[in-house]
């Protein structure tokens, strides 16, 4: 039983890419990896990239997410489209691919670089660059069917990439690091910051072309992952713990914003002054369409850590996990119910004789029982605070519980 349950919750818990051998994310919906970035073409059709291949696409402002298969298991950092059919997704051992149809099918380009490429920008159909450890930079004149690489004569790390036509761009990196080219990527030119640490929620402005960069006070001390203008005043920056801050002044004042999430963003893209997402850990992804004073999840299900499943027959299950928590689903997972434990102590596995006799094990002895489904959970007396890590029973009265051991019968 023991064997059985972990190896569900680990299947359950892993990537899309198992999908391919017939498991599916249930909960949280659609999935649960990490998403590092995101990019909309206009205010309803955009995707998320993420962790092992993960891609997701919406067609209707972000309410609903499709899974799209990226070919991939490699953790993709970024994505950007030059229309609604043609987009690169970039991200670790040198990863690149394109799509030329939305996303139905992901193509792998070859670049000739094995190092991770954190960031990809494009300045037309044709021209784009892609940046990564090492100060490796990709670039390709062809829409991604060639790409050379271009040496800049330094070792540190390149985050980020930003063009504002064929021949001025920009990448920013490692300690500070900020580099431009005035002339395609052929010369790149060292600009000085200011600023030598970048992680404390530093953000760097420039007026001139970055002959000359400002720092300015954020608001907060968190890193910050991601920074994103709909015009020269408004912006939003994210970071972790669900920080997300907003500037209408061009940087000079930002202010923090309440997202609703404790979880990491690492993406935030604006389609318009009201309309932003922002995407990050745990599959999060928050949308607000009045400027960020509200945001809105648009993920379903839960992120709490699951430890146990258990169903009694084909549609009828029930999940386990940290601080109490418990989902059951009557239609083979496709949806979950919160049900009230009456504990907030960790539960580590649950077991079902039947429809309606349960039990689920946990933290400090705690042991739990269910007579009508999950309706109600009551507590019983387990005479131990030793945690329960496994719970087996014979027939509705005879019971075995793991970390000691206890017999009920």
């Amino acid at each position: 039983m023991k064997i059985i349950t972990c190896l569900i919750i680990f299947l359950l818990t892993c990537s899309n890419a198992f999908s391919q051998s017939g498991w599916f994310w249930q909960n949280p919906l659609p999935q649960g990896n990490s998403l590092k970035s995101t990019c909309f073409v206009n205010s309803s059709t955009g995707w998320a990239v993420g962790a092992i291949g993960t891609i997701m696409k919406t067609t209707n402002g972000g309410m609903n997410w499709v899974l799209q298969s990226s070919g991939t298991a490699e953790t993709l950092e970024s994505v950007t489209f030059t229309s609604a059919n043609t987009g690169y997704a970039v991200g670790s051992n040198g990863t690149i691919i394109r799509t030329i149809n939305g996303g139905d099918a992901w193509l792998l380009q070859t670049n000739g670089t094995v190092n991770n490429l954190w960031s990809v920008d494009f300045s037309d159909a044709n021209t784009g660059w892609a940046v990564g450890d090492s100060s490796i930079i990709c670039r390709t004149t062809n829409g991604g069917a060639n790409w050379t690489l271009q040496s800049i004569g330094s070792t540190k790390w390149l985050y980020s990439v930003k063009f504002i036509n064929a021949a001025t761009g920009w990448a920013l990196g490692r300690d500070g690091a900020i580099i431009k080219t005035t002339n395609g990527g052929t010369n790149w030119i060292s600009q000085t910051s200011g600023r030598t640490i970048t992680e404390n929620g530093t953000i760097i402005k420039t007026t001139n072309g970055g002959t000359n960069w400002l720092i300015q006070s954020s608001g907060t001390t968190n890193p910050l992952y991601s920074v994103d203008f709909i015009n020269v005043n408004t912006g939003w920056a994210v970071s972790g713990g669900g920080t997300i801050v907003k500037t209408t002044n061009g940087g000079t004042n930002w202010t923090g914003q309440n997202s609703g999430t404790s979880y990491t963003l690492f993406s935030v893209f604006s389609t318009d002054v009201n309309t932003v997402r922002a995407v990050g850990a745990f599959g999060t992804i928050i949308n607000t369409t009045n400027g960020g004073t509200n945001w809105i999840s648009q993920t379903s299900g839960t992120t709490i850590e699951l430890h146990s499943v258990d169903f009694a027959d084909i549609n009828t299950g029930w999940t386990v996990g940290t601080v109490g928590k418990i989902n059951k689903t009557t239609n083979g997972g496709t949806t979950w119910v919160y049900q009230s434990s009456g504990t907030s102590n960790e539960l580590y596995e649950v077991t079902f004789k039947d429809a309606n006799t349960g039990w689920a094990v946990g933290y400090n002895g705690t042991i739990i029982r269910t007579t009508n489904g999950g309706t109600n959970w009551e507590a019983q007396s387990s005479g131990t605070n030793y945690q329960l890590v496994s719970v087996s029973f014979t027939n509705a009265i005879t019971g075995v519980g793991y970390q000691g051991i206890l017999e009920k019968s």
